[in-house]
């Protein structure tokens, strides 16, 4: 009786230290998940407001009126964006074709022909934290509009997704949120969520 005290005595102490060692493993692989749970939460977010952005943008709905632009920064409330800066940025453009018979019919030298170009751009948000993938035009009026887009080649868009044709639009809606609280200093940095939607 006295010896089985004795060997279960110094069991507790392997108890203590096994258990330790499963924890730390299993501790990790806890932080882990719940940092890709909430990474995909706000992905899906950021899709969501994509998509509904999109939606409104090829309905006409006009986002050079302020109440149109306070309604995405209600879609995206939570996120920190704002009108003109905050934590993201909304990008709208709208693309279509320029034809090679069009310059010619319009008797222009030089001519974006054969190539697409941007017609409208609406930028919601802090426009420092991401430049659209299509392209920046330069000229634009206060109502979004590209002033000349069949001549000036900051309007030409990188537009790989579908061929248009002339008087055929696309409207695309840009959506990217940073994410800092997910980076791992000497692992990964400057994270966020980029989604994209055509119309």
């Amino acid at each position: 009786m006295r010896r089985r005290k004795i060997l279960t005595a110094g069991r507790c102490g392997n108890a203590i230290v096994e258990f330790a060692l499963v924890i730390s493993p299993l501790v990790l692989l806890l932080l882990g998940t719940v940092s890709v749970g909430l990474g995909l939460s706000r992905a899906i977010r950021v899709v969501s407001i994509c998509r509904s952005v999109g939606t409104l943008y090829a309905r006409g709905v006009d986002f050079s009126v302020d109440a149109n632009k306070d309604l995405v920064v209600r879609l995206a409330s939570g996120l920190g964006l704002t009108r003109t800066g905050g934590n993201g940025v909304v990008i709208l453009s709208k693309v279509t074709w320029v034809s090679e018979g069009r310059c010619r019919a319009l008797n222009l030298s030089p001519c974006n022909a054969d190539r697409h170009v941007i017609v409208q751009r609406f930028v919601i948000g802090n426009p420092a934290l991401r430049a659209s993938s299509l392209g920046t035009p330069r000229d634009l009026d206060a109502q979004g509009v590209v002033r000349n887009y069949f001549q000036d080649a900051s309007a030409v868009a990188y537009f790989p997704f579908m061929q248009l044709q002339d008087d055929q639009y696309a409207y695309v809606v840009e959506v990217y949120f940073p994410s800092p609280q997910f980076d791992f200093p000497g692992f990964r940095t400057g994270t966020g969520n980029y989604a994209r939607a055509i119309f």
